[in-house]
């Protein structure tokens, strides 16, 4: 019975992965982009245009900046303008602020700053956290994202960071998806059924902007001018390693480099 077990091993290697903190992904992955002012009159051009062709306008070209809350990373500005665009594959990209999520050129890191936290976040949760998870009409893909932080390679759990069916049993709530109209009250009312005191957390570029349908008359995003998100974490869709760093930054158990 050992020989199949060995087998495998040699086939898929060690899944597990000892310590999330340290994890750098494969350079192929998309993640945080490092702007660069144009240097030419073509170069600035070329910015014009990627701005031009974004779909959901994450990019201005005057000032230039590029909001992750609205970008898809899908590379196709990084195309357009290679000398002032370029994606690193950085998965640290959450932010407790929404204009955390906006860059310029120069900068090299999203910051994460531990002064716009609440502080019962960290009193209360910092030792144990159950969120409940809420797809306000996404498309499944952020979803299976978060599913993933639960598995054996990134085993979230182990640091006392899980879900929980039940909102009754919930500290707080993962909202995913660009909140439709039909998604909208049940959205409210599983939020009100946490108890206080609670965490928002707004997870993938859908959450938070609209993504594609921010200009939909199908979207009705009231909810979140009414509740401010404690975290948020862009991406499409988000990669748990995105959503672990931004979780453990949020209470307190890391801090961003």
């Amino acid at each position: 019975m050992i020989f199949p077990k060995i087998r495998v091993l040699r086939s898929h290697g060690k899944q597990y992965i000892p310590d999330l903190d340290a994890v750098e992904l494969t350079a192929a992955f998309r993640g945080r982009p490092e702007l660069d002012e144009p240097a030419t009159d073509g170069e600035r051009r070329n910015v014009e245009q990627a701005a031009a062709i974004c779909p959901t306008g994450a990019i201005t070209a005057e000032p230039f900046t590029l909001d992750l809350g609205r970008c898809l990373f899908c590379g196709e500005c990084a195309r357009r303008a290679p000398h002032s665009i370029r994606f690193t594959n950085d998965y640290r990209i959450g932010s407790p602020t929404r204009e955390g999520l906006i860059l310029r050129p120069g900068d090299r890191r999203v910051p994460f700053d531990p002064a716009q936290v609440r502080p019962e976040i960290r009193q209360f949760f910092g030792r144990a956290l159950q969120l409940r998870e809420v797809s306000a009409g996404g498309d499944a893909s952020v979803e299976m994202e978060l599913n993933a932080t639960g598995n054996v390679n990134f085993d979230l759990d182990r640091y006392g960071i899980g879900f929980t069916a039940s909102p009754r049993h919930a500290d707080g709530v993962v909202l995913s998806g660009p909140v439709s109209q039909n998604m909208a009250e049940a959205l409210e009312i599983c939020y009100d059924a946490v108890a206080e005191p609670k965490i928002l957390v707004v997870c993938g570029s859908e959450a938070c902007s609209g993504g594609l349908f921010a200009g939909s008359r199908a979207i009705d995003r009231t909810f979140l001018k009414r509740h401010r998100p404690d975290l948020w974490l862009p991406g499409a869709p988000t990669h748990p390693m995105t959503y672990i760093d931004g979780m453990r930054c949020l209470l307190g158990k890391k801090k961003r480099e």
